[in-house]
Protein backbone atom coordinates (compact mmCIF):
# COMPACT_ATOMS: atom_id res chain seq x y z
CA UNK A 1 0.00 0.00 0.00
CA UNK A 2 1.20 3.46 -0.78
CA UNK A 3 1.97 6.09 1.81
CA UNK A 4 -0.87 8.37 2.93
CA UNK A 5 -0.47 11.79 1.41
CA UNK A 6 0.36 14.59 3.81
CA UNK A 7 -2.25 17.27 4.39
CA UNK A 8 -5.26 14.98 4.14
CA UNK A 9 -7.61 13.61 6.77
CA UNK A 10 -9.40 15.22 9.72
CA UNK A 11 -6.19 16.22 11.55
CA UNK A 12 -5.09 18.41 8.64
CA UNK A 13 -7.99 20.77 9.34
CA UNK A 14 -7.15 21.25 13.01
CA UNK A 15 -6.16 24.87 13.87
CA UNK A 16 -2.61 25.54 14.96
CA UNK A 17 -1.81 25.01 18.61
CA UNK A 18 -1.49 28.72 19.36
CA UNK A 19 -3.06 30.83 22.09
CA UNK A 20 -4.99 32.88 19.54
CA UNK A 21 -6.41 30.04 17.44
CA UNK A 22 -7.10 27.82 20.46
CA UNK A 23 -8.78 30.73 22.29
CA UNK A 24 -6.44 30.71 25.26
CA UNK A 25 -5.75 34.43 25.25
CA UNK A 26 -6.36 36.21 28.56
CA UNK A 27 -9.80 37.87 28.71
CA UNK A 28 -11.70 40.07 31.09
CA UNK A 29 -15.18 38.89 32.07
CA UNK A 30 -16.91 41.51 34.19
CA UNK A 31 -18.93 40.33 37.14
CA UNK A 32 -22.26 42.13 36.96
CA UNK A 33 -23.27 42.75 40.54
CA UNK A 34 -25.83 45.08 42.05
CA UNK A 35 -23.01 47.25 43.40
CA UNK A 36 -21.70 47.86 39.85
CA UNK A 37 -24.86 47.85 37.74
CA UNK A 38 -27.17 50.04 39.84
CA UNK A 39 -24.75 53.02 40.12
CA UNK A 40 -24.24 52.84 36.34
CA UNK A 41 -27.99 53.16 35.78
CA UNK A 42 -28.24 56.17 38.11
CA UNK A 43 -25.23 57.87 36.51
CA UNK A 44 -26.62 57.35 32.99
CA UNK A 45 -29.97 58.75 34.09
CA UNK A 46 -28.24 61.82 35.55
CA UNK A 47 -26.14 62.37 32.40
CA UNK A 48 -29.21 62.17 30.13
CA UNK A 49 -31.09 64.52 32.45
CA UNK A 50 -28.30 67.12 32.35
CA UNK A 51 -27.99 66.90 28.55
CA UNK A 52 -31.76 67.13 28.14
CA UNK A 53 -32.06 70.23 30.32
CA UNK A 54 -29.06 71.86 28.64
CA UNK A 55 -30.46 71.26 25.13
CA UNK A 56 -33.95 72.36 26.21
CA UNK A 57 -32.59 75.67 27.53
CA UNK A 58 -30.67 76.14 24.27
CA UNK A 59 -33.77 75.47 22.19
CA UNK A 60 -35.94 77.79 24.27
CA UNK A 61 -33.43 80.60 23.71
CA UNK A 62 -33.94 80.21 19.95
CA UNK A 63 -36.49 82.61 18.47
CA UNK A 64 -38.95 81.26 15.93
CA UNK A 65 -42.03 82.79 14.35
CA UNK A 66 -44.30 81.00 11.85
CA UNK A 67 -46.58 82.94 9.50
CA UNK A 68 -49.11 80.73 7.72
CA UNK A 69 -50.31 82.14 4.40
CA UNK A 70 -52.05 79.11 2.88
CA UNK A 71 -55.47 80.69 2.93
CA UNK A 72 -56.87 83.60 4.94
CA UNK A 73 -55.50 86.81 3.47
CA UNK A 74 -54.40 84.81 0.43
CA UNK A 75 -57.78 83.10 -0.12
CA UNK A 76 -58.17 84.53 -3.62
CA UNK A 77 -54.76 83.23 -4.69
CA UNK A 78 -55.45 79.91 -3.01
CA UNK A 79 -58.56 79.44 -5.14
CA UNK A 80 -56.76 80.59 -8.29
CA UNK A 81 -53.92 78.11 -7.80
CA UNK A 82 -56.09 75.13 -6.89
CA UNK A 83 -55.70 73.23 -10.13
CA UNK A 84 -53.45 75.34 -12.35
CA UNK A 85 -49.76 75.45 -11.60
CA UNK A 86 -48.30 77.21 -14.60
CA UNK A 87 -50.82 80.04 -14.83
CA UNK A 88 -49.26 83.09 -16.43
CA UNK A 89 -51.45 85.46 -14.42
CA UNK A 90 -49.63 86.69 -11.33
CA UNK A 91 -51.39 86.54 -8.00
CA UNK A 92 -50.12 88.57 -5.08
CA UNK A 93 -51.28 88.88 -1.50
CA UNK A 94 -50.04 90.37 1.77
CA UNK A 95 -49.97 88.91 5.26
CA UNK A 96 -49.23 91.11 8.34
CA UNK A 97 -47.41 89.83 11.40
CA UNK A 98 -45.92 91.26 14.57
CA UNK A 99 -42.49 90.67 16.11
CA UNK A 100 -42.89 91.01 19.88
CA UNK A 101 -39.26 91.66 20.77
CA UNK A 102 -35.92 92.59 19.23
CA UNK A 103 -34.39 89.51 17.64
CA UNK A 104 -30.62 89.84 18.00
CA UNK A 105 -28.04 88.25 15.76
CA UNK A 106 -28.42 86.54 12.41
CA UNK A 107 -32.01 85.91 11.38
CA UNK A 108 -32.94 83.26 8.82
CA UNK A 109 -36.05 83.24 6.64
CA UNK A 110 -37.44 79.88 5.53
CA UNK A 111 -40.43 78.70 3.57
CA UNK A 112 -42.23 75.75 5.11
CA UNK A 113 -44.47 73.09 3.60
CA UNK A 114 -46.73 70.63 5.39
CA UNK A 115 -47.90 67.26 4.09
CA UNK A 116 -45.53 67.38 1.09
CA UNK A 117 -43.75 64.02 0.84
CA UNK A 118 -40.35 64.53 -0.73
CA UNK A 119 -39.18 61.21 0.74
CA UNK A 120 -41.09 58.90 -1.62
CA UNK A 121 -38.67 56.62 -3.45
CA UNK A 122 -40.07 57.17 -6.95
CA UNK A 123 -40.11 60.92 -6.39
CA UNK A 124 -36.51 60.97 -5.15
CA UNK A 125 -35.33 58.83 -8.09
CA UNK A 126 -37.03 61.09 -10.63
CA UNK A 127 -34.00 63.24 -11.45
CA UNK A 128 -30.89 63.16 -13.62
CA UNK A 129 -27.77 63.99 -11.62
CA UNK A 130 -25.61 63.75 -14.74
CA UNK A 131 -27.76 66.42 -16.37
CA UNK A 132 -27.46 68.66 -13.30
CA UNK A 133 -23.67 68.83 -13.71
CA UNK A 134 -24.10 70.29 -17.20
CA UNK A 135 -23.34 67.30 -19.43
CA UNK A 136 -24.45 68.11 -22.95
CA UNK A 137 -25.52 64.55 -23.75
CA UNK A 138 -27.87 64.47 -20.77
CA UNK A 139 -29.37 67.83 -21.72
CA UNK A 140 -30.57 66.36 -25.01
CA UNK A 141 -31.29 62.83 -23.75
CA UNK A 142 -32.56 62.93 -20.15
CA UNK A 143 -32.40 59.83 -18.01
CA UNK A 144 -35.33 57.41 -18.17
CA UNK A 145 -35.70 57.88 -14.41
CA UNK A 146 -37.15 61.33 -15.17
CA UNK A 147 -40.17 59.93 -17.03
CA UNK A 148 -42.84 61.22 -17.49
CA UNK A 149 -41.05 64.54 -16.87
CA UNK A 150 -38.26 63.90 -19.41
CA UNK A 151 -39.85 65.19 -22.64
CA UNK A 152 -42.77 67.48 -23.37
CA UNK A 153 -45.65 66.69 -25.74
CA UNK A 154 -43.46 67.64 -28.74
CA UNK A 155 -40.60 65.35 -27.64
CA UNK A 156 -38.43 68.30 -26.63
CA UNK A 157 -36.12 67.37 -23.71
CA UNK A 158 -36.86 69.05 -20.38
CA UNK A 159 -34.08 70.71 -18.40
CA UNK A 160 -33.97 70.10 -15.52
CA UNK A 161 -35.95 66.90 -15.86
CA UNK A 162 -37.73 64.82 -13.24
CA UNK A 163 -40.49 65.15 -10.68
CA UNK A 164 -38.26 66.84 -8.08
CA UNK A 165 -37.35 69.77 -10.32
CA UNK A 166 -40.85 69.90 -11.81
CA UNK A 167 -42.36 70.50 -8.36
CA UNK A 168 -39.90 73.22 -7.36
CA UNK A 169 -41.27 75.74 -4.84
CA UNK A 170 -41.69 79.05 -6.67
CA UNK A 171 -43.35 81.51 -4.28
CA UNK A 172 -41.38 84.71 -3.63
CA UNK A 173 -41.51 87.13 -0.72
CA UNK A 174 -40.87 90.79 0.06
CA UNK A 175 -40.83 91.62 3.77
CA UNK A 176 -41.60 95.19 4.88
CA UNK A 177 -40.97 96.68 8.33
CA UNK A 178 -43.13 99.54 9.67
CA UNK A 179 -41.26 101.39 12.44
CA UNK A 180 -43.19 103.72 14.73
CA UNK A 181 -41.13 106.80 13.92
CA UNK A 182 -40.48 106.50 10.22
CA UNK A 183 -41.53 105.25 6.80
CA UNK A 184 -41.78 101.59 5.84
CA UNK A 185 -38.47 99.85 5.20
CA UNK A 186 -37.91 96.72 3.11
CA UNK A 187 -36.13 93.98 5.03
CA UNK A 188 -32.95 93.22 3.05
CA UNK A 189 -32.20 89.54 2.48
CA UNK A 190 -29.20 87.68 1.16
CA UNK A 191 -30.65 85.38 -1.49
CA UNK A 192 -27.35 83.84 -2.59
CA UNK A 193 -25.01 81.62 -0.63
CA UNK A 194 -27.88 79.69 0.98
CA UNK A 195 -26.99 76.30 -0.56
CA UNK A 196 -24.47 73.77 0.71
CA UNK A 197 -20.94 74.35 -0.58
CA UNK A 198 -20.64 70.82 -1.98
CA UNK A 199 -23.95 71.18 -3.81
CA UNK A 200 -23.10 74.56 -5.27
CA UNK A 201 -19.59 73.66 -6.43
CA UNK A 202 -19.66 69.90 -7.04
CA UNK A 203 -23.13 68.45 -7.63
CA UNK A 204 -24.60 71.28 -9.73
CA UNK A 205 -22.89 72.93 -12.68
CA UNK A 206 -23.97 74.73 -15.83
CA UNK A 207 -23.08 73.65 -19.36
CA UNK A 208 -19.84 75.26 -20.58
CA UNK A 209 -20.21 78.88 -21.70
CA UNK A 210 -17.93 81.73 -22.71
CA UNK A 211 -18.15 85.39 -23.73
CA UNK A 212 -19.76 84.56 -27.06
CA UNK A 213 -21.68 81.43 -26.06
CA UNK A 214 -24.31 82.45 -23.51
CA UNK A 215 -26.21 80.35 -21.00
CA UNK A 216 -29.34 80.80 -23.09
CA UNK A 217 -27.57 79.26 -26.08
CA UNK A 218 -26.22 76.42 -23.93
CA UNK A 219 -29.80 75.38 -23.11
CA UNK A 220 -31.07 75.66 -26.69
CA UNK A 221 -33.04 72.62 -27.75
CA UNK A 222 -34.51 72.12 -24.27
CA UNK A 223 -37.69 73.35 -22.63
CA UNK A 224 -38.76 74.26 -19.12
CA UNK A 225 -40.53 71.78 -16.77
CA UNK A 226 -44.32 71.59 -17.04
CA UNK A 227 -45.10 73.59 -13.89
CA UNK A 228 -42.42 76.27 -14.24
CA UNK A 229 -43.10 79.84 -15.28
CA UNK A 230 -39.56 80.66 -16.45
CA UNK A 231 -36.84 78.57 -18.11
CA UNK A 232 -33.89 77.48 -16.02
CA UNK A 233 -31.58 80.12 -17.50
CA UNK A 234 -33.97 82.90 -16.33
CA UNK A 235 -34.76 81.78 -12.78
CA UNK A 236 -33.17 84.91 -11.30
CA UNK A 237 -33.97 88.02 -13.31
CA UNK A 238 -31.84 90.25 -11.07
CA UNK A 239 -28.60 88.26 -11.06
CA UNK A 240 -27.57 86.46 -14.24
CA UNK A 241 -24.82 84.62 -12.32
CA UNK A 242 -27.52 82.89 -10.27
CA UNK A 243 -29.21 81.16 -13.19
CA UNK A 244 -29.16 77.70 -14.66
CA UNK A 245 -28.39 74.65 -12.57
CA UNK A 246 -26.38 76.75 -10.08
CA UNK A 247 -29.43 78.74 -8.97
CA UNK A 248 -29.47 78.67 -5.16
CA UNK A 249 -33.24 78.18 -4.86
CA UNK A 250 -33.12 75.22 -7.25
CA UNK A 251 -30.22 73.62 -5.38
CA UNK A 252 -31.93 74.04 -2.01
CA UNK A 253 -35.12 72.46 -3.35
CA UNK A 254 -33.31 69.53 -4.98
CA UNK A 255 -32.00 68.37 -1.59
CA UNK A 256 -35.05 66.35 -0.57
CA UNK A 257 -36.49 66.57 2.93
CA UNK A 258 -36.76 63.46 5.10
CA UNK A 259 -40.18 64.27 6.58
CA UNK A 260 -43.47 65.52 5.10
CA UNK A 261 -43.39 68.70 7.24
CA UNK A 262 -40.22 70.63 6.47
CA UNK A 263 -38.72 74.04 5.93
CA UNK A 264 -36.06 75.20 3.48
CA UNK A 265 -33.88 78.27 3.60
CA UNK A 266 -35.12 81.23 1.55
CA UNK A 267 -32.79 84.02 2.66
CA UNK A 268 -30.67 85.50 5.45
CA UNK A 269 -31.11 88.96 6.97
CA UNK A 270 -28.60 91.46 5.60
CA UNK A 271 -27.38 93.21 8.75
CA UNK A 272 -25.27 95.75 6.86
CA UNK A 273 -28.26 98.09 6.58
CA UNK A 274 -30.08 100.07 9.24
CA UNK A 275 -32.19 99.45 11.28
CA UNK A 276 -31.20 95.79 10.99
CA UNK A 277 -27.57 96.02 12.11
CA UNK A 278 -28.29 94.25 15.42
CA UNK A 279 -30.93 91.90 14.04
CA UNK A 280 -34.66 92.13 13.46
CA UNK A 281 -36.31 94.95 15.47
CA UNK A 282 -39.67 94.44 17.10
CA UNK A 283 -42.76 95.96 15.49
CA UNK A 284 -45.20 95.47 12.65
CA UNK A 285 -44.27 93.68 9.45
CA UNK A 286 -45.96 92.63 6.24
CA UNK A 287 -45.02 89.86 3.82
CA UNK A 288 -45.91 90.57 0.19
CA UNK A 289 -46.21 87.19 -1.49
CA UNK A 290 -46.11 86.20 -5.13
CA UNK A 291 -48.43 83.21 -4.72
CA UNK A 292 -47.60 80.49 -7.28
CA UNK A 293 -47.21 77.14 -5.49
CA UNK A 294 -50.52 75.25 -5.03
CA UNK A 295 -51.03 73.14 -1.91
CA UNK A 296 -54.70 72.16 -2.22
CA UNK A 297 -54.02 69.06 -4.42
CA UNK A 298 -52.04 67.40 -1.61
CA UNK A 299 -53.99 69.09 1.23
CA UNK A 300 -50.93 70.90 2.45
CA UNK A 301 -50.07 74.20 4.05
CA UNK A 302 -47.51 76.94 3.39
CA UNK A 303 -45.78 79.21 5.87
CA UNK A 304 -42.90 81.61 6.27
CA UNK A 305 -40.63 80.72 9.19
CA UNK A 306 -38.44 83.40 10.78
CA UNK A 307 -35.82 81.93 13.10
CA UNK A 308 -32.47 82.35 14.77
CA UNK A 309 -30.01 79.49 15.15
CA UNK A 310 -27.53 78.35 17.78
CA UNK A 311 -24.75 75.75 17.76
CA UNK A 312 -27.57 73.21 18.10
CA UNK A 313 -29.42 74.56 15.06
CA UNK A 314 -32.94 75.93 14.93
CA UNK A 315 -35.81 75.41 17.31
CA UNK A 316 -36.25 71.64 17.53
CA UNK A 317 -37.53 70.01 20.73
CA UNK A 318 -37.09 66.40 19.61
CA UNK A 319 -33.58 65.75 20.93
CA UNK A 320 -33.97 67.40 24.38
CA UNK A 321 -37.29 65.61 24.91
CA UNK A 322 -35.70 62.33 23.82
CA UNK A 323 -32.90 62.78 26.37
CA UNK A 324 -35.37 63.65 29.15
CA UNK A 325 -37.61 60.67 28.35
CA UNK A 326 -34.58 58.36 28.21
CA UNK A 327 -33.41 59.71 31.56
CA UNK A 328 -36.82 58.99 33.08
CA UNK A 329 -36.95 55.44 31.69
CA UNK A 330 -33.47 54.64 32.97
CA UNK A 331 -34.36 56.08 36.39
CA UNK A 332 -37.53 53.97 36.59
CA UNK A 333 -35.56 50.86 35.61
CA UNK A 334 -32.90 51.67 38.23
CA UNK A 335 -35.49 52.17 40.97
CA UNK A 336 -37.20 48.91 40.01
CA UNK A 337 -33.93 46.95 40.09
CA UNK A 338 -33.00 48.56 43.41
CA UNK A 339 -36.36 47.57 44.90
CA UNK A 340 -35.98 43.97 43.71
CA UNK A 341 -32.43 43.80 45.05
CA UNK A 342 -33.40 45.19 48.48
CA UNK A 343 -36.38 42.84 48.87
CA UNK A 344 -34.91 39.69 47.33
CA UNK A 345 -31.17 39.96 46.93
CA UNK A 346 -30.34 40.34 50.64
CA UNK A 347 -32.51 37.49 51.97
CA UNK A 348 -30.52 34.48 50.94
CA UNK A 349 -31.86 34.43 47.37
CA UNK A 350 -29.04 36.55 46.15
CA UNK A 351 -29.36 37.17 42.43
CA UNK A 352 -25.59 37.69 42.13
CA UNK A 353 -24.88 34.01 42.59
Amino acid sequence: MGKKQAGTGPLSRRPDNSAFKQQRLPAWSPSLTAQTVLPTFYILSLVCLILGIWLLITVENTYQLKVDYTNGSCAQCFEMRKNVRNAKTDCKCSVPFFVEKNVSGDVFFYYGLRNFHQNLRRYMDSRDDAQMVGRKTNLKTPSSYCAPFDYDAHKVPIAPCGAVANSMFNDSFIVMHYPKDGPAVQVPLFRKGIAWYTDKNVKFRNPPTNETFTLHQAFEGTTLPFFWQHPVYELDTKDHNNNGFINDDLIVWMREAAFPNFKKLYGVLNRAQEPFADGLPYGNYTISISYNFPVEPFRGQKEVVISTVTWFGGQNHFLPIAYLVTSGLILVAAIGLTTVYVKVGKKGKNMEE
